[in-house]
């Protein structure tokens, strides 16, 4: 009887939570946003590759798009705090239109080259930087608080959706318009996404924005994540996965090129394969969401994805590697889920999206890794790279993982000194 009872609740909280018409749209912007992401990273990807042949020079291509998460990643959720977060997103929207339609102009007149994409990337990386802050807050904020964990899978569901499709779009559009096409196909996307924003309906109370406080509501932001052995625990995995984990994206193009010979449309099935992953794993999660063992659940993802990377180069062949990164994909599930659920759940509302952008500054990390990567490459192989790094996020995560469990044990009794 409990089974039946666990769907009927699910449907249930999926039609209320559908219901919302700013969340609706909210989630729309958000799958619009991501999938044109990766066509993006996937043509780019491939067009650095032609141009340049180095596998580094893609890695630094891709790395310019997160790069602003690193360096504007807080700014954002401090800004997103007291201005209009409505019009924030709007404009945020309509800078990725003339991103992605410059590039496409360029292309069709025979003038792009690689330092072209570095500049659409570096201006997509903006828009990224306020992800965490602007439109994730507004989502789960206009799902009600009773939905925010349905809410937020949901949303991590159609993430992994879009990153399924978008390299898939992507690569296609590439071998049969070149970069033209692809970036053709991202101008649509990001269009449909300004004219969803647009018919947002948002109230706020603003603030006047002062740059002289940006250092004190940052230290605030940061007093309220160390204070909170959840929110410091996210941030530390965000950081291992980020760096170590998800940087293995910077080198998909020439691994399916030049490991296994792949033509550019099975390219982006090696890139999605992860992205399908993590839909199976994120749509078990939106029906039924972890009410206990939250934490677990959440190293455990991580951990099952660096795993999956861990054994990569022992892939004996293209559609192997591709059932390893759909096996990982299940874990990242676990971690997109989780990660904006606990920080959303222990930030106090005033503070959400300040904290939320020291969240985003974390996810920045990832150019860092994705450069590592690249550099790598050159002595250890596009394969060792991938594996060197994935033994590093491993470490780290069972590192960060296991100051958490001791910091959570020693909140829970008081008679104890808080781990420190």
């Amino acid at each position: 009887m409990e089974r039946p009872d666990a769907y009927h609740s699910a449907r249930e909280g999926m039609r209320a939570l559908l219901g919302s018409r700013n969340y609706r749209r909210l989630w729309m912007v958000g799958g619009l946003t991501n999938v044109t992401r990766w066509i993006e990273v996937l043509a780019a990807g491939l067009f650095t590759l032609d141009e340049t042949g180095s596998a580094l020079a893609v890695a630094v291509v891709t790395a310019t798009r997160s790069l602003p998460l690193l360096c504007f990643g807080a700014i954002a959720g401090v800004l997103s705090e007291s201005l209009d977060r409505r019009r924030l997103l709007l404009g945020a929207q309509i800078t990725m239109v003339l991103a992605s339609a410059g590039v496409m102009v360029l292309a069709a007149l025979g003038l792009a080259h690689a330092w072209h994409l570095v500049c659409s990337s570096f201006a997509g990386g903006l828009v990224w930087a306020t992800e965490p802050s602007l439109r994730r807050r507004m989502a789960a904020e206009a799902a009600g608080p009773d939905l925010v964990p349905r809410a937020v899978a949901l949303d991590s569901v159609t993430q992994a959706v879009m990153r399924a499709v978008g390299p898939v779009l992507g690569s296609t559009a590439y071998a049969f318009g070149g970069l033209t096409g692809a970036f053709a196909l991202s101008s649509l996307g990001n269009a449909a996404s300004t004219a969803l924003a647009a018919g947002l309906r948002h109230r706020q109370e603003t603030q006047r924005v002062s740059l002289l406080h940006l250092p004190r509501d940052l230290t605030e932001a940061f007093i309220i994540a160390r204070g909170a052995p959840a929110i410091m625990g996210v941030l530390g995995v965000t950081v291992a996965m980020n760096m170590f984990g998800f940087s293995y994206a910077a080198l998909v193009a020439p691994i399916g090129r030049d490991v296994f010979g792949v033509s550019p449309a099975l390219v982006g099935a090696l890139a999605a394969s992860e992205a399908v992953g993590a839909l199976v794993g994120g749509t078990v999660l939106a029906a039924w969401p972890p009410r206990s063992h939250q934490r677990a659940i959440f190293l455990a993802g991580c951990t099952l994805f660096l795993l999956a990377l861990l054994l990569l180069p022992l892939a004996p062949g293209f559609w192997e590697a591709c059932g390893l990164l759909v096996m990982g994909g299940a874990g990242t599930a676990a971690f997109s889920n989780q990660q904006t659920t606990q920080v959303i759940t222990h930030a106090p509302p005033a503070m959400r999206s300040r904290v939320l952008g020291l969240l985003a500054m974390c996810i920045g990390t990832g150019p860092i890794g994705q450069i590592l990567m690249g550099a790598a490459s050159a002595r250890l192989g596009l394969l060792g790279a991938v594996e060197a790094m994935a033994i590093a996020g491993l470490a780290l995560v069972l590192a960060v993982g296991t100051r958490w469990t001791l910091r959570e044990r020693a909140h829970a009794r008081p008679d104890r000194p808080a781990v420190r």
